[in-house]
């Protein structure tokens, strides 16, 4: 499956400088909105210690990790939601992914102009979210005047949906993002077909100075209270070190990290944060010809993850040979996982875990 996050924000918060450290492909970075007119798409393969220990086990011809894509999508502008600046681009691009990443900028720069003239998170944060909240209005107010004509005649669907609908109008007219509206999961089929913009899950990316990467500034903090309730989680990134760490080469880069204090690069932590939002898990197939990792949603059972490989292998599923990382590494190989009797196999009803091991019998 191809995860797919935007990211997105006011002109000049660092979008584009971020989005050309993290991925292959290189966007136009420039003092001045709107110089990324289309959205530029970079594969960045995501990183998984895992996949060597496999390789040193399995000794494959290749190894293949899996990958996410980062959509760097034109700046936003008050007045979007009716057209102004690349609304209409930007709202149709943002539709498509399965999660927002939201750069604030939350770092003073007299070189770099603040659209609104003055760094503000907060202010930042607002003007993006009340332009898709109106934009998702505007889609559920044209959806309940398609269904009132219809709800007239007794249709008792069309009248079921009217309530909810009505609900998700009166919340977004609130200003509050569609994400946050509680409702029963089967009524949510409703605005399904709308695929709100709100309704998307959001990671807040404070793209702060290098002194501030670590502990963070006061920006970060105004913005961590605002967001209180919305129980989504803020990452400290700056972007002028994630350029630098995309020069140069893995020992370079440790060494680099040491420098500031960090673990992990920025990358890392942004691809952890966005499997965790979306509640993604990996597992791995291994064998002479390859070792390879697979992205799946936790909860998924063991036919429907088979089918991420192909179609095959979930229609006429059989069974999953699955092994744990743990055994394979004490025993050194999968026959002497199978002598010693670690091997399960398990039916269609088998619910695959993080790091499973597993290899798939299907009828073709």
């Amino acid at each position: 499956m191809s995860l797919q996050c935007g990211i997105v924000g006011l002109p000049n918060v660092g979008k584009s400088t971020l989005f050309n450290a993290l991925s292959s492909a290189k966007a136009e970075a420039a003092n001045f909105p709107f110089c990324t007119i289309e959205p530029n798409v970079g594969v960045v393969t995501v990183p998984d210690s895992r996949l060597k220990v496999l390789e040193e086990l399995v000794n494959p011809q290749k190894v293949i990790p899996t990958t996410i894509e980062f959509v760097d999508i034109a700046g936003l502008v008050k007045g979007a939601s009716k057209g102004e600046g690349l609304g209409n681009k930007f709202l149709a691009n943002i539709r498509e992914v399965d999660a927002i990443l939201h750069v604030i900028r939350c770092f003073e720069d007299d070189n770099v102009v603040h659209v609104a003239g003055s760094v503000d998170p907060v202010f930042d944060k607002e003007v993006i979210d009340t332009e898709l909240q109106l934009k998702d209005l505007e889609s559920v107010e044209k959806k309940i005047m398609r269904l009132e004509k219809i709800a007239k005649s007794g249709d008792a669907k069309a009248k079921k949906q009217l309530v909810t609908l009505q609900t998700y109008k009166s919340h977004l007219e609130g200003g509050k993002n569609a994400r946050s509206i509680e409702v029963a999961e089967e009524d949510k089929e409703a605005v399904a077909d709308l695929f709100l913009l709100t309704a998307k899950p959001v990671i807040y990316v404070a793209n702060v100075d290098e002194a501030s990467v670590t502990s963070g500034n006061q920006y970060v903090e105004t913005l961590k209270e605002s967001i209180v309730q919305e129980q989504a989680e803020v990452l400290l990134i700056s972007a002028a070190i994630e350029s630098q760490i995309a020069e140069l080469d893995p020992e370079e880069r440790s060494m680099f990290l040491e420098e500031y204090g960090l673990e992990e690069s920025g990358l890392d932590r942004l691809i952890r944060a966005s499997y965790r939002l979306l509640n993604l898990i990996t597992y791995f197939t291994a064998g002479e010809k390859e070792v390879r990792a697979w992205t799946v949603v936790n909860g998924w059972k063991a036919p429907k993850a088979a089918g991420v490989i192909h179609t095959d292998f979930e229609k006429g599923f059989i069974k999953a040979e699955v092994i744990k990382l743990g055994d394979y590494q004490q025993y050194g190989s999968e026959v002497a996982v199978k002598e010693a009797g670690k091997m399960a196999i398990e039916g269609k009803e088998y619910t695959v875990e993080d790091g499973d091991i597993m290899h798939f019998r299907f009828n073709v």
